[in-house]
Formats: C-alpha cells, structure tokens, sequence
C-alpha cells in the first residue's frame, strides 16, 4: 500500500498549496491512503470546520493533529461527529473527539492512524508512550497497518517512541517543528521513521510566520505581539510510505518536498 503523509499545513498559505498540489501528486504517485497534519490550517493557528473541509476535498483521507488542535472552539462539535479528524490520543479524558482510528481503503484492506502529542517543552498530556503502544496493539487486531502522527518538539522523544514501537507500528511521522529533517530511515523492526516531515505553507518567514512577527518574540518577548502568516515560496511538505499490508511493515519511504510555481 502506499500512503502520504502530508505535514502541517500552516494558515492560508498552506491551505492553498494542498489544494493546487495534492490532486496532481496522489494522481501521480498513484497514492491509496493521504494523511494531513492540519492542526495550525486556520490563520496558522488551530483550525476551524471550513478550513477542514477544504482540506478533505483537495484529497486527505484522515486530518490528525497536535497541541493546537482543540485552540478554535468551533472545531469542537466536528471532533465528535468527525471520524476521519483526530485529535492527539493522550489528550486528557474527556477531550472532544477521538485520537485514532480505523479506515477503509479500497479491495477490503483497511489501515489504522493514531496522532500522538509529546510532553517534552509541550503542555502536559497523558503519557504517549504506555499509552500509544496500548492503542497500537489494539489497532493491530483490525489491521497491520498503523501510521502514527507523532507531535512533538524534541527529537529524542520522537525518536525513542519510533524504537519503542518498532516492529509494530508500520511508521512513525514526526511533526510540529516544520523544518523537514534528512532522516527518513526504516528501523530493524520494519517501521518506518522521519523525525519530521516538515511544513506546507510559506517558507519565506520563520517556520511560516512572518519573519517581523517571528522577531518580535525574540526581541520583545513581555509585550502584545501580532501573529501573521508569511507569504511567497509556498511548499508542500511530506513522506511517502510504501507498506508491505501482509507484514504491516514499511518496504520505502521517501521525503519529499514541491515548490508551489507562482
């Protein structure tokens, strides 16, 4: 099977690219399964119901998402009816919505995701690892196939749980920081692992906010600060997983990354 993972789609700018770019690219890598990290699609921060709809009809088959994925109270409602929008599986009990699941994908194959939120310089969440490895073993009795969305700031934390979990996770995708890393890898165990699949949105300012914004906060951190997002050099962000739906492990993955054309 093959699946895309596409990373976080930042504000406006981000929206756009995904709407111009996925159609032609899941055409084109003849794509079965399209997973979006759209946590910060609206106004770079959070998102609402119409911005996720967009990102469903330009082709994602699953939304998952991260710290700001409850910020917007009106995407509350569409986390309870929504089964294909998660949100992080350790959020505390009785968070809206749910943070994994199980799809159906086409000849009666069937492929699991779940979205996981680190606690390394992040606010506190349950514990994604006992937690996340439960959860794993329990997807796999539906399906081998399991993509987990790791949300994270340090690289230590996503990389431990990608270990943690090898052999039983088909793939762990790190987002949250935007900067996409060189270290696609398949582990001894068969997963699949990038510590981070980067952003799609503007790559012109600071991990896409304007870059007078970005520098506010460094240089006047006690004060009201603006928060935009950057315009021009537009990106899509993301990974390639060929997986193996018998032993539910990762046979490639490839990163890639495409400039919008303005």
């Amino acid at each position: 099977m093959r699946i895309l993972f596409i990373g976080d789609v930042f504000g406006k700018p981000g929206v756009g690219a995904l709407q111009r770019l996925l159609p032609g690219l899941l055409r084109s890598e003849k794509i079965d399964f399209c997973i979006v990290n759209g946590e910060n699609a609206e106004q770079g921060k959070g998102m609402v119901p119409a911005v996720l709809n967009e990102i469903f009809d330009a082709g994602a088959d699953v939304i998952t998402g991260g710290n700001h994925s409850l910020y917007r109270e009106k995407v509350h409602e569409m986390h309870d009816r929504e089964s294909r929008l998660l949100r992080p599986y350790n959020f505390p009990e009785g968070s809206p919505g749910r943070g994994s699941g199980v799809f159906d994908v086409k000849a009666g194959k069937r492929i699991a995701v779940i979205s996981l939120h680190g606690r390394a310089m992040l606010p506190p969440s349950d514990d994604p690892f006992r937690l996340g490895k439960a959860e794993i073993e329990q997807l796999r009795e539906e399906t081998l196939l399991v993509i987990v969305d790791f949300h994270a700031e340090a690289t230590a934390e996503k990389m431990a749980f990608a270990r943690y979990v090898d052999g039983l996770a088909t793939a762990v995708i790190g987002t949250h920081t935007h900067v996409q890393t060189a270290d696609e890898q398949i582990l001894t165990g068969g997963t699949g692992y990038i510590t981070d699949v980067g952003m799609t949105g503007s790559h012109a300012g600071v991990i896409g906010m304007k870059t007078e914004h970005a520098l506010n906060r460094f240089l006047f951190p006690m004060s009201a600060l603006k928060f935009g997002c950057a315009e021009g050099d537009a990106r899509l962000s993301g990974v390639i997983v060929d997986a193996d739906s018998i032993s539910g492990m990762t046979t490639a993955i490839q990163r890639i990354q495409i400039r919008l054309s303005e």
